[in-house]
């Protein structure tokens, strides 16, 4: 039950990059059915940033590894290299 409060908490959240860039909100979390482990963040991205514009993006959505996470809590930090822009 505390897992999903939290989940639930982050939906809506933007995503800043740690240079300060704003990419989009959180959508949704996909996690592995294979062993349960966060995979990737699906983002709406923010059309008026460059950054979001050139991410790859499946079917309008940009979809962030979790590896590029580094913290989280009013925004999602998330780390601009490992981005690959």
């Amino acid at each position: 039950m505390g897992k999903f409060s939290i989940a639930k908490q982050l939906a809506g959240r933007r995503l800043v990059t740690n240079d300060g860039e704003e990419i989009g909100k959180l959508v949704d979390i996909m996690i592995s059915e294979v062993n349960g482990k966060m995979e990737s963040l699906l983002i709406e991205p923010n059309l008026d940033n460059p950054t979001a514009r050139r991410l790859k993006k499946d079917d309008g959505m940009i979809i962030v590894p979790y590896k590029a996470v580094l913290a989280a809590s009013d925004f999602i930090i998330v780390d601009r290299r490992a981005l690959g822009v």
